[in-house]
């Protein structure tokens, strides 16, 4: 453990409980919410982290153990992303574009070396990637059946003109399928000058060396923005082929 890294101490848990307190107050007086999000959320990761931090303890020593570990991730991120996304029918579609956003990133990483096939590696960049292609993929699909409902006669139009149904949806759909792309790509533009991210700021910490931590950070947010590129045009696909949709209750279209 490196010299300058935290450490689990009676001050960093007074810190952190000071500054979760500091936070329901400013969100009770100043902003009129509620004095219990910040400490419950708080509560909840510290929970969630430990019991994480528990687990991969002892699967991370084999590969088999990290591999289930992985498959684990996968399928709650796959809920989390059906769930976001408010689809009333083939929500279960957004595990196949989460599966594009991996498969284009991972077997490169692996081939190639750059992550060696260890858990301790492979995990925690699994994680990032997944978690931002979760992300990406539940805000595109939200998105782009938001856009379909509020346009639904721009579609209509189109479709009265003779175009296909896909191209139909897809002219709607498309600036909000590149709007899910902007967070990730703002943070690669922004990164090392107005934001230290969390990759960054973790090499740093555990082994000192800025150059590595810059490579590992770079390695990130690149494989980021391929997956979830490859995840948000798979999602996108599935909307305008009327696979992912949502039934409003003014219309009598399930495909909308």
């Amino acid at each position: 453990m490196s010299a300058g890294e935290p450490q689990l101490t009676p001050t960093l848990v007074a810190v952190c409980l000071i500054m979760a307190l500091a936070a329901a107050a400013v969100n009770r007086f100043a902003l009129q919410g509620s004095p219990f999000s910040a400490p419950v959320a708080a509560i909840r990761a510290s929970v969630q982290l430990a019991a994480v931090a528990t687990v991969l303890a002892i699967a991370l020593q084999r590969l088999w153990s990290s591999i289930l570990v992985l498959a684990v991730m996968f399928t709650v991120a796959s809920i989390t992303a059906a769930r976001r996304s408010q689809a009333r029918q083939g929500a279960a579609w957004l595990a196949v574009a989460l599966a594009a956003g991996m498969l284009a990133v991972i077997p490169v990483l692996l081939l190639t070396g750059v992550v060696p096939l260890k858990g301790v590696a492979l995990v925690p960049v699994f994680g990032i990637v997944l978690g931002g292609t979760m992300t990406a993929a539940a805000v595109a699909a939200r998105r782009s059946l938001d856009a379909l409902g509020q346009r639904a006669g721009e579609v209509e139009a189109a479709l009265s003109l003779g175009l296909p149904e896909r191209f139909s949806r897809m002219m709607v759909i498309e600036r909000p399928l590149s709007d899910a792309l902007i967070p990730n790509l703002e943070q690669a533009r922004t990164a090392g000058l107005v934001t230290l991210p969390g990759a960054f700021v973790g090499v740093l910490l555990a082994t000192g060396s800025a150059a590595q931590a810059g490579a590992v950070q770079v390695l990130v947010l690149v494989s980021l923005l391929l997956a979830q590129v490859s995840g948000v045009a798979v999602v996108g696909e599935f909307v305008a082929r009327g696979m992912i949709v949502r039934r409003d209750a003014h219309s009598s279209d399930p495909r909308q």
